[in-house]
């Protein structure tokens, strides 16, 4: 499969290109970031791009959602987006996108963090009246809090828990309200990420956790979602859809 990275000069960017390189199922055919200046093969802008590819994946910045689906739509390429942080209107114009193009979007492309939900609402399902408090660790330089992933966990939560509502953070003088699914956010030193969701009945409690020990674990779960992609019908697609795929 012939891919297109934008964001190839981050961090991430580098580590799926090194997979990419590293599998004789995938080729990189273009490289694009804003950031790189005169790096060598590595364009500064997706207008800049002309070359034939089987899907678009990005990691770079929620800033570049509008060019991002522009071009993938434009091109009738499938997209990967492993980016978070977007506005309610970026959101919109993936949501747009999607009803033209394959979209894969995931807040986190660990499968590991996609089996946490799962057993997330498993356990808010099974046990009476959960209360359920979600706590996320990241690097200090993230810039989003809470992050995507902890956002997505609270999503999945609160769909077992009807009348439920989502809080971030907690200030100020009063109870604990029962239908509170709770988020905080924790920024420390280089944490790659740390996602915990604490389920109690008042009577037990259950800590479910998920540790990302390194990076590359994100680069192998998008390309995951790249193959996964390979001749699917336009719609929105998620780590679910991924699991779900892969355990039928």
């Amino acid at each position: 499969m012939k891919i297109i990275l934008n964001g190839a000069a981050g961090r991430m960017g580098r580590v799926v290109s090194e997979l990419i390189h590293e599998d004789p199922t995938l080729e990189l055919v273009a490289g694009v970031d804003p950031m790189a200046g005169d790096e060598a093969g590595i364009a500064t802008s997706l207008d800049a791009v002309d070359a034939a590819a089987d899907v678009l994946v990005d990691f770079s910045n929620h800033e570049a959602t509008r060019a991002l689906v522009d071009y993938a739509v434009a091109r009738d390429i499938p997209l990967v987006i492993a980016t978070t942080g977007q506005t309610p209107e970026e959101l919109a114009l993936i949501k747009d996108a999607a009803e033209r193009v394959p979209v894969f979007f995931a807040s986190n492309y660990s499968l590991g963090v996609a089996l946490l939900a799962k057993l997330a609402k498993i356990a808010a399902e099974f046990l009476p009246n959960p209360e359920v408090e979600i706590v996320e660790t990241h690097h200090d330089q993230k810039l989003d809090a809470p992050s995507g992933t902890a956002l997505t966990l609270a999503r999945v939560v609160r769909e077992a828990m009807p009348g439920s509502k989502i809080v971030i953070g907690r200030e100020g003088l009063h109870k604990r309200d029962r239908g509170e699914i709770t988020v905080h956010s924790l920024r420390l030193g280089h944490v790659t990420g740390v996602h915990e969701v604490i389920i109690s009945s008042g009577n037990e409690m259950v800590s479910l956790t998920h540790t990302a020990e390194s990076r590359t674990l994100f680069a192998e779960g998008a390309l995951a979602a790249v193959r996964f992609l390979a001749g699917k019908e336009p719609g929105l697609y998620s780590m679910e859809d991924l699991v779900e795929g892969a355990s039928a």
